[in-house]
């Protein structure tokens, strides 16, 4: 079938056994959620979705402020390559800043909180983390320009990112003793540098495509360091112009993106993916406080899944998740959603068996 990027001759796809999976059924959710509370947050998570067949997550709360933030919190995993944060953002220093320190502090407390909130918990368990082309295209070199502007970065950051996310799982591991840790690595800027979409620092104008045999083996660094600690590597999407043919051969687990939107193309695309045993996280439910029709959550993969010819028995290893962030929302209503994507979440392990 066909994808959004043309592909290139792949690299042989690691082979290793599959993970253990959420069971039929299973919803999860994005890891930025409104509020400042670690404590609360987590309690929410677990005591929304901390059952089998659901996947809890170790929230994020970006409106703590700088530290808090995607970039910070991957940037804090980063292994001896220090950042501080400057007026334009985050930038690679000679010695970790302030808002450093913050971001590393605030990620030793929400692990602690989460291993409160999980104790017992047997089953999967979400970490999220911008992944090495994110994370190269948003934060600065010393002089100024995103890091993805050179191949000496680059190369630092998949190497110096490969081994803070090992050690991310380590702890994990260490503080929730029966999880299965699931990594969600975030690449929402994968198709701007592909086709040299990134603009530079002033703005003027934009990088070099970086070639996508390098992207590719740099996002494979990453995804082997994830499954060598213990962990199932999944890749986040954004839902336009998506490179799944990239997530396939880099032997990805999943692949986690907001289906609400895609085209026909796209599924197409989705479908080789699934095909391939990669396993769909699929957004569906829209950050709003008026939750819709479990009906409607349910369509938004079942009809175009079926229209692409999948057979309907491998709806029950999809696993629903909200559609993006619900950090803008009041926290009053993040638990009235996620109890309406747990009613999903069953209705569609039900549609598995049509």
């Amino acid at each position: 079938m066909p994808d959004l990027v043309p592909d290139a001759a792949p690299d042989p796809a690691p082979t290793t056994a599959p993970a253990a999976e959420p069971a039929p059924g299973a919803v999860s959710a994005p890891v930025a959620l409104p509020g400042t509370d670690p404590r609360e947050a987590s309690r929410t998570v677990l005591g929304e979705l901390g059952e089998p067949p659901h996947v809890p997550h170790l929230p994020q709360l970006p409106a703590r402020g700088p530290g808090a933030d995607a970039v910070g919190r991957a940037a804090a995993l980063l292994v001896d390559m220090p950042v501080d944060l400057q007026p334009s953002g985050w930038r690679f220093t000679d010695a970790p800043g302030r808002d450093a320190a913050r971001a590393a502090a605030h990620l030793r407390a929400d692990l602690d909180e989460l291993a409160e909130a999980a104790e017992g918990w047997t089953g999967p368990l979400v970490l999220a983390v911008l992944g090495p082309w994110s994370l190269a295209a948003a934060v600065e070199l010393p002089r100024g320009e995103r890091s993805a502007s050179d191949p000496g970065a680059r190369r630092d950051v998949v190497d110096s990112l490969a081994e803070g996310v090992a050690a991310h799982v380590a702890d994990l591991r260490r503080l929730v003793p029966g999880a299965r840790p699931v990594v969600h690595l975030e690449e929402p800027a994968l198709p701007a540098v592909l086709a040299g979409r990134l603009p530079t620092q002033s703005g003027y104008g934009t990088l070099r495509a970086v070639d996508r045999a390098e992207v590719r083996a740099g996002l494979r660094t990453v995804v082997e360091a994830v499954r060598a600690a213990g962990a199932e590597p999944v890749v986040r999407l954004a839902p336009a112009e998506p490179p799944l043919a990239l997530v396939r051969e880099v032997g990805a687990a999943g692949v986690a993106l907001d289906v609400t939107g895609l085209g026909a193309h796209a599924w197409e695309s989705l479908a080789a993916t699934v095909e391939d045993g990669v396993r769909l996280w699929a957004g569906v439910l829209p950050a709003q406080e008026q939750a819709p029709a479990v009906a409607r959550l349910v369509d938004a993969v079942r009809v175009p899944w079926r229209r692409v010819g999948l057979p309907a028995t491998g709806l029950a290893r999809v696993v629903l998740t909200p559609a993006g962030g619900l950090q803008d929302l009041p926290p009053a209503a993040l638990r009235p959603l996620l109890r309406r994507l747990r009613e999903a979440g069953a209705a569609l392990a039900e549609a598995s068996g049509d």
